[in-house]
């Protein structure tokens, strides 16, 4: 029986074991990749994380594993497949919940859901290829790397031109490769967009290959209503159309929102008793390895205030 099982070892996965180890919990993080760091093992580089800017993300991912490994986190290589609760507790009674995965089960008494979030792909040739050599997913990581560059959104709704329009502080050039012929956006994000000088809409496209050499240098475009092809030269693509929060598995079990997000406050706490949220599956405006940092901490902190409760009582 675990005090705590933390499913996810990304940022805020890997914060939680730190801080679990240190307020001395028995606790176990469960891991379904080969590799923990969630998302950032793609990115290039980190150049907005607090005191080491332009670090590489796999190498910003090792170091924040072996600080929980340092502590002598426990670690279990399986994908969970099922999470029932055994035991709701009571006002004195913690409650007790069993974690299925394809390499055994797991008794524990909380439980904190990192399980992120993942960006939608274009799913053409090049992306996977060129995933931090040009392609992106977020513009707020990213953007600051193409000063004085060329850069294209491919999207149509808020975030696309969000995007966008944030990228025109830095580009040279920004392109908002767009499917239809007009935007999904909300009516005062267009208006922004159209007045920027430096931002151009190509209508009615979709990106069909990402080329380039050691990095993105063109995009292959085609109409959807005349079929003509051309390329675009940029020096990178960032792709926003859409993010889903990794969270299915749990839907029956905590409160979501419409689009799957995790609903719970700064402490992490969820709908069901003992179960908590940390990181990009939790329902909040900014998702960044800061953040997802420091709800990994919240999220213990309110583990701990759980099972004290409880002992009070």
């Amino acid at each position: 029986m675990y005090d705590l099982i933390i499913i996810g070892s990304g940022p805020a996965g890997l914060s939680a074991a730190v801080y679990a180890k240190r307020a001395g919990l028995n606790m176990l993080i469960i891991e379904k990749n080969p590799v923990s760091g969630g998302q950032i093992i793609d990115t290039y580089e980190v150049d907005n994380y607090l005191g080491i800017p332009g670090v590489n993300g796999f190498d910003l991912a090792m170091k924040f594993r072996e600080h929980a490994d340092k502590l002598g986190a426990e670690f279990a290589d399986a994908t969970v497949t099922s999470v029932v609760c055994e035991d709701e507790g009571s006002a004195e009674k913690l409650p007790v919940y069993k974690v299925i995965t394809d390499n055994g089960e797991f008794e524990t008494h909380t439980i904190i859901l990192a399980t992120g979030a993942h960006h939608s792909k274009l799913g053409i040739p090049g992306e996977e290829e060129y995933i931090g050599k040009g392609v992106s997913y977020c513009a707020t990581c990213d953007g600051a790397f193409y000063k004085g560059k060329i850069t294209a959104v491919n999207g149509g709704g808020d975030v696309a031109v969000e995007d966008a329009i944030f990228l025109s502080r830095f580009s040279e050039k920004v392109y908002l490769i767009h499917r239809r012929d007009e935007l999904r956006a909300t009516k005062i994000l267009q208006d922004e967009l159209f007045e920027i000088p430096n931002i151009e809409v190509i209508w009615d496209s979709v990106v069909k290959e990402i080329k380039g050499e050691d990095k993105v240098t063109t995009l292959s475009i085609e109409n959807v209503k005349t079929k003509e092809n051309s390329d675009l030269a940029v020096d990178g693509i960032f792709v926003a159309i859409g993010i889903h929060p990794s969270t299915d598995l749990f839907a029956d079990i905590v409160k979501c929102d419409e689009q799957g997000y995790v609903i719970a406050g700064e402490d992490g706490a969820t709908s069901a008793p003992g179960i908590f949220v940390a990181g990009d599956s939790r329902k909040k405006r900014l998702r960044q390895i800061v953040t997802a940092v420091a709800d990994g901490a919240n999220a213990v902190t309110s583990v701990q205030d759980f099972m004290v409760g409880k002992s009070k009582n």
